[in-house]
């Protein structure tokens, strides 16, 4: 039986390579948080300047979606907004 094909080996190539994907992952998690973290600068620096940080987040969401989708739920909002007298 060679060593490749004993329990003792291929546990180790499987602790090896799960370590790999859990250090892999941690790695993503810390450059997630540096992402974060620069996007809080850069809107505290626009609040700074004196934008609407929270309007600038809607504008943000509005631009990944569908521009159709947007327009229609536009048109219903007015509707509804008729409706109500606003």
């Amino acid at each position: 039986m060679s060593d490749m094909s004993s329990p003792d080996s291929t546990y180790r190539v499987t602790a090896d390579e799960l370590r790999q994907f859990v250090e892999r992952f941690e790695r993503l998690e810390m450059e997630k948080k540096d992402i974060a973290d620069q996007q809080k600068e850069v809107m505290a620096e626009a609040k700074g300047r004196g934008y609407d940080t929270k309007v600038m987040r809607k504008l943000i969401t509005m631009r990944r979606r569908d521009p159709q989708e947007i327009s229609e739920e536009e048109a219903v909002l007015e509707l509804y907004k008729e409706a109500l007298g606003m």
